[in-house]
């Protein structure tokens, strides 16, 4: 720390007059990779010696990072898993990695995991696995703690002529503490990778529970999702590849590679003034697993 900042030279945004630089948040930690890094710091800090219970789809990121974290430090990590149908069948891949590293896997019906942030449902889960004293961090790992956490993010980019940092958003955890940081003539751009259109009220909502209100310059364009979560097309195969080719860069598809499409998208459209310099976060890199990355992810 800090992550490495790294010029990308690249025609596709020179010729607009737009430089390039790509803030290598995936290079912090082997397994805490990225903005998990930043935002499970403060929250394991929080939890002491207590079980940490969080919550995630069959390939979450943040699981397998929150496990990870669990078995580095000696601390027990619970996880619960969206899809009761899933316990009766052998792990995959994401979730191996989740049970390896000493977390211990709990699934939920898709009902109950949708209710999972009301207090009444919460506490029945927590007494189901014997976790009624657990530090609980949201799915996605997103609260007030993780946003000031990731404010050091933007603290970052300060000084080295970025005009715009973008990254891509699932909880909106990053971008909160990512436009906090920043300074008063920088803005933060972010590119959701799910459909919906909530992305603003809950990034809003983070900031407040943060700091008190909103913080920094931030907006949203939610073109890129491909989709929605966990979706990609053949279209945004070819461009990561690519993009992966010209720069040497591992590419993640399902947040990263649609940021990314969505900062040269928006290069052509001249969304951005000549002399503009962007600074791209790759906030993870691919997970693989016996030498094959998964078709689908979970924040």
């Amino acid at each position: 720390m800090p992550s490495p900042l790294r010029e990308a030279v690249d025609e596709r945004f020179a010729r607009r007059g737009v430089r390039l630089l790509l803030k290598r948040d995936d290079l912090i930690h082997p397994d805490l990779v990225g903005n998990k890094w930043r935002k499970l710091t403060p929250n394991l800090a929080a939890a002491a010696d207590r079980t940490l219970v969080t919550f995630g789809g069959a390939y979450s990121n943040h699981l397998r990072a929150t496990a990870a974290a669990g078995r580095l430090l000696g601390l027990p990590t619970l996880g619960v898993v969206r899809g009761q149908e899933l316990a009766g069948r052998p792990l995959n891949p994401s979730l191996a990695r989740c049970a390896a590293d000493g977390m211990r896997l709990h699934f939920v019906d898709r009902s109950t995991y949708r209710r999972k942030a009301e207090p009444e449902t919460l506490a029945e889960i927590l007494r189901a696995t014997g976790a009624e004293d657990a530090y609980v961090v949201p799915e996605g790992g997103s609260n007030a703690p993780a946003v000031r956490g990731c404010r050091t993010l933007g603290e970052e980019l300060r000084g080295h002529g970025v005009d715009v940092a973008a990254l891509a958003c699932g909880t909106g955890g990053t971008l909160a503490g990512l436009a906090a940081g920043l300074a008063p003539d920088q803005r933060a751009l972010g590119v959701p990778v799910l459909r919906g259109g909530f992305l603003g009220t809950e990034t809003e909502s983070l900031q407040t529970a943060a700091f008190g209100g909103r913080r920094g310059t931030w907006s949203l364009d939610d073109r890129f999702t491909f989709g929605g979560y966990a979706r990609t097309t053949p279209e945004l195969d070819a461009f990561a590849e690519d993009f992966g080719q010209r720069h040497g860069l591992p590419v993640e598809r399902l947040y990263v590679a649609k940021m990314l499409y969505g900062l040269v998208a928006l290069a052509e459209e001249r969304a951005f003034p000549r002399g503009t310099t962007v600074a791209a976060v790759i906030t993870g890199a691919p997970f693989t697993a016996a030498g094959a990355a998964p078709q689908a992810a979970s924040r």
